[in-house]
């Protein structure tokens, strides 16, 4: 096993991932535009929001969009969830085929056996799939038989305290020949709760053979918690959600701290400015209306903080018009300007 006290290149399939550094899929928030901003910033490798691979069989044409990919944001995996086989397969071959309704084929398909919201996993996707190894198993099997693409899969450690299953399910899918493994340190019924469970991550990472990376999640917010992981662990990379809302530097900073550079954060001006540009993209993306809904939380991730930060968010929040929306977090950027210009010389 490679050292891990440090960031190190990984590979998934023909991908060289030269910091092991991910986003993770996360509903309603990894969509293009936030894909592209951690992609400038360091990250080496972007999953999409899970797709409904059922609603793929049904051509629905909303999920089509969700999928979509771009070559700013590449390499990009696309995540499906689902509990049948065939309906699985047949999301993962349409995904992977040249007219993919993607408009580009992924780097690779990635199975979501950790989503842990109730609508998801009573209705036997998701994490409810780590109740059922053979289900799961078969899904992974069909998975890889419908497409040439690398498969990887997300899981947790487990359904409860009393079910810790994570080190059969990696083994189940490192059988299949599976090409990454990333597990979330926390069981479904702890939701997003504390504590991380790294101890569990290290087993998995024991259990399966070394050329599978195995992929630390859960509570990294700082370059430090990324270190610490992978030392803990021994996992092979990191994969970053919440702590990326609002702070796609997050990767640099992991870069920074695994090479021993100090880390400066991004100033008022800088996280407004790339607020804007996040802003701007989903507005290109989305169009005005569901530009300013979607975008409304990431404008507040990104303003949390800041002197007046809960006014703002809250007339943003009540705010339709982008344009309006704009000149609010511009005159912010005005008063941080301002600030600096009446300092005493």
């Amino acid at each position: 096993m490679p050292d891990c006290n440090l960031p190190h290149p990984i590979r998934i399939g023909n991908t060289l991932l030269p910091n092991g550094l991910i986003l993770a899929p996360m509903a309603g928030v990894t969509d293009a535009s936030f894909r592209k901003l951690c992609m400038a910033h360091g990250a080496d490798w972007v999953v999409t929001e899970m797709i409904s691979a059922k609603a793929l069989w049904y051509h629905d044409k909303k999920t089509a969009v969700l999928a979509a990919l771009s070559a700013e944001e590449m390499p990009a995996a696309i995540q499906i969830f689902g509990s049948e086989p065939e309906v699985m397969a047949y999301a993962a071959k349409v995904l992977s085929a040249p007219d993919t309704p993607a408009g580009r084929i992924p780097a690779a398909i990635d199975i979501n056996m950790g989503c842990p919201m109730p609508k998801i996993a009573n209705n036997g996707d998701g994490s409810a799939l780590m109740k059922d190894p053979v289900l799961a198993g078969n899904i992974i099997e069909a998975v890889r038989a419908a497409t040439d693409l690398p498969v990887t899969v997300k899981i947790r450690v487990g359904w409860d305290s009393e079910h810790k299953n994570c080190v059969e399910i990696a083994k189940i899918a490192a059988s299949l020949g599976v090409s990454m493994i990333a597990v979330h340190g926390r069981t479904r019924a702890q939701l997003y709760a504390p504590p991380v469970d790294r101890d569990s991550i290290r087993a998995v990472r024991e259990a399966v053979p070394d050329s599978i990376p195995v992929i630390g999640n859960g509570d990294i917010y700082s370059g430090a918690d990324a270190l610490s992981m992978m030392a803990e662990t021994g996992c092979d990379g990191v994969m970053i959600g919440r702590g990326a809302d609002g702070n796609p530097w997050i990767f640099e900073e992991i870069i920074a701290a695994a090479e021993g550079r100090l880390w400066t954060p991004p100033d008022k001006d800088k996280r407004i400015r790339t607020a804007l540009e996040h802003f701007d993209l989903m507005l290109a993306a989305k169009g005005p209306y569901v530009g300013v809904q979607e975008g409304r939380k990431h404008l507040a991730w990104y303003t949390k903080g800041f002197p007046g930060s809960a006014e703002l968010r809250n007339t943003i929040m009540k705010t339709e018009d982008p344009e309006e929306v704009k000149r609010l977090l511009l005159e912010r950027l005005g008063d941080a300007k301002k600030s600096v210009e009446e300092r005493p010389s």
